[in-house]
């Protein structure tokens, strides 16, 4: 992976931090942000900032994204590494930023997938964004979900289900 490439996914990554991966960050890398932000807007803008050689934060994002049970998928590379070769199965919700049912179904699917506590991930793949992914596994509608467990497709569906369905669908891929 280039230089320029690394760059911007860190720059998405740090501009995507939701306000639960902000608390959970250390206290010395919260007060730089911090810092960085109100002194920008009082002062000609100083050397400390998000992207400085500092390790704290870059290492935090990796443990961040690590730990969480959902995640964007960044390219190719990521999704052979995070889905492909995963310990734990997997669902991947193939969906688009203009599709409304994927609105409802990613917050379902999310609940139902952290209701397991660790036993199953979720990898979003936007197919505007990686459309090759969605068509190396056959995704002609959104929302699409398909269950991987080592690399291999499970199980999948395609449009909406109801909570109870969800659960069971998500049970049903654990239990395999």
């Amino acid at each position: 992976m280039g230089a320029p490439m690394a760059h911007r996914l860190l720059v998405r990554r740090v501009w995507t931090l939701s306000v639960q991966d902000i608390r959970r960050l250390p206290s010395s890398a919260a007060a730089i942000s911090t810092s960085s932000f109100s002194t920008s807007l009082q002062s000609p803008p100083s050397r400390v900032s998000l992207l400085s050689p500092s390790r704290t934060l870059p290492r935090t994002l990796h443990q961040i994204s690590r730990r969480d049970v959902s995640f964007n998928v960044q390219d190719t590379e990521d999704f052979t590494e995070r889905v492909v070769n995963s310990q734990l199965p997997v669902l991947v919700d193939f969906h688009a930023q203009w599709c409304g049912p994927c609105k409802i179904l990613g917050p379902r699917l999310e609940k139902a997938v952290a209701k397991q506590k660790g036993r199953v991930a979720m990898a979003k793949v936007d197919i505007d964004e990686h459309t090759d992914l969605a068509i190396e596994y056959g995704v002609s509608a959104v929302p699409t979900v398909i269950a991987m467990r080592g690399g291999d497709v499970v199980d999948h569906f395609v449009g909406i289900k109801d909570d109870d369905e969800l659960d069971s669908f998500v049970s049903k891929v654990i239990g395999q």
